[in-house]
């Protein structure tokens, strides 16, 4: 009996094979994506948080009259986000915000040189208004979802405008999640949005209140004028971390402090704004417009913690 097949008769074999192997591909795909890990980005209106942060606690959005402790306020968004999503890896803090000519202030340097933080400038009108902000979110937030480089988003923001955001990452498979800062009064964000987004959460005077500082010629300290002196040096206040550390490790225990290397270079937000307290109580004097000498403390701290392990 011949094994040739007439014409036009399919090779079974062949099929089988090429289906068997289609099956090792598709598990091993299958097999690849399981041990993925998840990813998150954090996308940020900074027009939208001085506005409502600055309204919420020092009853004004002029940005000229309150300080903002952005880099703190980073740090427990991420920290927040660890804990919402404790299976996911952070892929960076996108910061978006507007500038004349779209040329970076000291300030938004200052953010810009943070690890995992992308800072992307839109530009300012004559009355100091954000233009090509919200074209900028959306830009980001659909490249990275069309990509499939991150599976939720995080968007801190108000704007109408961002609704074409959401929708347009959404059609790309990934979940947003809307984050805002308590209102004095109605609303601070748009409707439309809040309708859009997977989910929502707010946060109060008693999270915002520690980032936020109004301008004064003095600081104050636990309710108590300081008269305002010169600015420690950047020694000085590392000096200060690595000493406020050598005591937590006295009085807390290493077990418990061993708990925060997984998350460097970031501290809880509660361990942070501890440890901000501590170092002015010791200083007397506020580092809340110093974000330098904040960066200085928590080397300090983190650099002693490290040696001791």
């Amino acid at each position: 009996m011949s094994d040739v097949l007439p014409a036009g008769q399919p090779d079974l074999v062949s099929i089988a094979v090429g289906i068997e192997r289609t099956n090792e591909l598709l598990q091993r795909v299958l097999a690849e994506v399981a041990t993925t890990p998840s990813t998150h980005a954090i996308f940020v209106d900074a027009g939208y948080v001085y506005a409502a942060a600055g309204r919420l606690v020092a009853g004004t959005e002029d940005r000229r009259a309150f300080e903002l402790d952005a880099e703190g306020l980073i740090e427990a968004f991420i920290d927040k986000a660890r804990t919402i999503f404790p299976d996911s890896r952070l892929l960076r803090v996108y910061w978006f915000d507007g500038a004349r000519r779209r040329i970076h202030t000291a300030e938004q340097q200052s953010i810009a040189e943070l690890p995992d933080v992308k800072v992307r400038l839109g530009n300012l009108n004559a009355n100091n208004q954000q233009k090509g902000v919200d074209s900028l979110i959306r830009s980001d937030l659909e490249s990275l979802a069309r990509h499939r480089a991150i599976g939720d988003a995080v968007l801190i923001g108000g704007d109408e405008d961002l609704v074409s955001a959401v929708e347009a990452a959404q059609g790309y498979g990934a979940r947003v999640h809307l984050w805002g800062i308590e209102a004095v009064e109605g609303r601070n964000q748009a409707e439309p949005l809040l309708w859009e987004v997977d989910s929502q959460r707010t946060f109060d005077l008693d999270f915002c209140k520690p980032y936020v500082t109004r301008r004064a010629t003095g600081y104050e300290l636990s309710g108590e004028p300081v008269p305002a002196g010169p600015a420690p040096s950047r020694d000085e206040v590392r000096f200060i971390g690595a000493q406020i550390a050598a005591q937590w490790l006295s009085a807390r225990g290493r077990e418990t402090l061993a708990e925060l290397l997984p998350g460097h270079p970031y501290l809880p937000g509660s361990v942070d704004q501890e440890l901000l307290i501590d170092a002015e109580g010791l200083l007397r004097l506020s580092l809340r417009a110093h974000a330098d000498l904040r960066r200085a403390l928590r080397d300090g701290f983190w650099e002693h913690l490290q040696a001791q392990y």
